[in-house]
């Protein structure tokens, strides 16, 4: 079982959200990936994107919200 997420592992002004989708989606790459080169995979994906994510092999970044003020009509 995964442990939960600790807020050392979050970067400066990440939400968890953002953190539990970004890992989600490298997951799906990794499974992807393996599928398509017929590989098996000993490993659960999500595992391999968290130990990817924790030595910075990629990050996750968080595009802002626009503001009401940034919206025109």
């Amino acid at each position: 079982m995964i442990k939960p997420i600790e807020d050392s592992s979050l970067g400066p002004n990440q939400s968890r959200y953002s953190f539990v989708v970004g890992i989600a989606k490298r997951a799906r790459e990794i499974a992807g990936e393996a599928e398509e080169k017929g590989d098996i995979l000993i490993e659960k994906p999500v595992d391999l994107a968290l130990e990817e994510y924790a030595e910075h092999k990629f990050k996750i970044v968080e595009t802002p919200e626009p503001n009401d003020d940034d919206l025109e009509m």
